[in-house]
């Protein structure tokens, strides 16, 4: 049985010599790496030897073979293991003089590989036995001073009706919402400095107002007015789809984390205030009806212009900590083209910056 578990794991190092090889029909990114490579190479060698002088004792004790022959075995195994380790150092020179000759892009560059690691843990704690697949590996940028990530917002929305007060709004206060998606840049505007970001990017608004006493709107064709409808309404909602750009100057404290090869400035944990705007397109507006009519439930969604006005543009600020803010917009624009009383939007809500 003991033999068995030695020609066993024979021919699972067999598995990683050949997974070696494969290895080394890939160039890799740097000198450092090919060097750590042929370490890692020889170690493997020597560990088979060992592993094979071990079987050859247990030949002896058992028997199957004398003193002499085991010696001779030893002999011819010792010349192999430093035979594959001159012809497999060789390889490896020679990559790392085309690397020196060419640089760093002189090769085909990384590409991917099958790893087999068996026995004990290595320097980077690869485990006993297993798989692993290795990438290759980017190169860090030095100074990436720009990032970019998703952004997410929503929360209340309503509209500002001229000589009007929010407390004697035509909509409800916690029935009319927004939502915001979107994508942004964040760059440090100093070099050597991150007090002060330019954000900007593009975004989904979705802003909806829900209007009181069963009431909807209606285009009369001069104006777009709130008339009462003629059912119970279980569902009045007006909803207005914006695409903007937004711009906004973030200014706020931040952490430069310095590693190696490459820093970055983080504002992890850290207060910060965006003062900015927007500028885009009315896309879309729509109006969803729920209402009961002869005991049924129906809906009724309406598609038009609504005469709205198709350029939005507004101004926005939030304040916050890490990647959470608190979020505020504002519609500079009237929400309708032709009506005699000005209404504008407004939301507040939370704001999440991914970048």
């Amino acid at each position: 049985m003991k033999v068995f578990t030695f020609y066993t794991t024979l021919v699972l190092w067999a598995m990683v010599a050949i997974g070696a090889q494969s290895q080394n029909e890939d160039t890799s990114n740097s000198v450092e790496e090919l060097m750590e490579l042929k370490e890692k190479e020889i170690q493997q060698e020597k560990d088979m030897l060992k592993l094979e002088i071990e079987l050859i004792h247990k030949r002896m004790d058992n028997n199957s073979i004398t003193k002499e022959e085991a010696e001779a075995l030893k002999v011819e195994a010792a010349e192999k293991r430093a035979l594959n380790i001159e012809n497999r150092v060789a390889i490896i020179d020679n990559k790392i003089a085309l690397l020196e000759r060419n640089g760093a892009n002189g090769g085909k560059g990384d590409s991917s590989h099958l790893i087999i690691n068996i026995g004990k843990a290595n320097s980077e704690n690869e485990r006993n036995f297993g798989v692993s697949v290795k990438t290759p590996k980017r190169k860090v940028v030095y100074d990436k001073r720009t990032t970019s990530g998703p952004v997410l917002a929503f929360g209340l929305n309503n509209a500002i009706t001229e000589d009007e007060s929010l407390n004697d709004s035509d909509f409800e206060i916690g029935g009319s919402r927004f939502f915001e998606i979107g994508w942004t840049w964040n760059t440090r505007v100093f070099e050597n400095s991150n007090w002060l970001r330019v954000k900007y990017g593009f975004s989904f608004q979705f802003n909806g107002l829900k209007p009181t006493d069963n009431r909807y709107f209606v285009d009369t064709g001069d104006e777009t007015e709130l008339q009462t409808y003629p059912l119970d309404l279980e569902k009045s909602k007006f909803r207005m789809d914006n695409l903007v750009i937004p711009l906004y100057f973030e200014f706020g404290p931040s952490k430069k984390v310095e590693h190696k090869d490459y820093f970055r400035y983080t504002t992890h944990n850290q207060f910060k205030i965006g003062i900015g705007g927007y500028t885009g397109i009315n896309y879309s507006t729509r109006q969803k009806l729920r209402f009961r009519e002869d005991g049924e439930t129906k809906k009724e969604k309406l598609k038009a212009n609504f005469n709205t006005n198709n350029f939005v543009y507004g101004i926005g600020a939030y304040i916050g900590w890490g990647n959470a803010s608190l979020y505020a917009k504002y519609d500079l624009n009237t929400i309708f083209k032709k009506n005699a009383v000005d209404q504008r939007n407004i939301s507040l809500g939370l704001r999440f910056d991914l970048d």
